[in-house]
């Protein structure tokens, strides 16, 4: 198992590893909290305004911690699960997803110090040139957060799988995934 280190300001140091099967539901409690309900608006990547409804559930986390071409990277401080993402290797790019910060630790740093040890890990294990990952196109603040941190917008759009309820339940019409890509160093 891989695992580094980070700091970020005056707090604990960050051990970042790949999940196991016995991390699951601990992962999905989290996921579902960054998400879902009233727990996510603690923070602000909620998408509990536009979805109802699930966003992960213990099989399709389990799916990618047993699948030997993704990563679910768990993020903890002072042991205690804080964060995690999934890491997709498609060959020539990998592809980024899941990443769910506590909600009250959000709009702290942390984000962006993962998605670098993400992008780091994709870069040097993997040796893909570029990142992509999927957001919702009605989410411009997100995206916006994204831009800063070297994402391009594509405009390549993938439909909302509407009537699929392992996805979420939308609240409202017209939604669907933007592709976004950075080129990694």
């Amino acid at each position: 198992m891989d695992t580094a280190d980070a700091t970020v300001g005056p707090t604990a140091p960050l051990t970042f590893r790949a999940a196991t099967e016995a991390d699951v539901a601990a992962l999905v409690a989290l996921i579902e909290s960054a998400y879902r309900g009233d727990a996510g608006r603690a923070g602000w990547t909620t998408e509990a305004d536009i979805l109802d409804g699930q966003r992960t559930d213990a099989e399709g986390v389990s799916a990618v911690v047993r699948d030997e071409d993704s990563r679910m990277m768990v993020v903890e401080r002072g042991g205690e699960l804080i964060a995690c993402c999934q890491l997709e290797n498609r060959g020539e790019h990998a592809c980024f997803g899941m990443f769910a910060v506590r909600p009250e630790l959000q709009g702290g740093g942390l984000g962006r110090v993962i998605l670098a040890e993400a992008e780091r890990l994709a870069g040097t294990e993997w040796g893909v040139g570029e990142m992509h990952m999927t957001v919702i196109s009605v989410r411009e603040e997100l995206i916006a957060w994204y831009g800063r941190r070297g994402y391009a917008r594509t405009g390549k759009m993938t439909p909302f799988p509407y009537g699929d309820p392992r996805c979420g339940v939308p609240r409202r019409p017209g939604l669907a995934f933007e592709l976004l890509v950075k080129v990694l160093d």
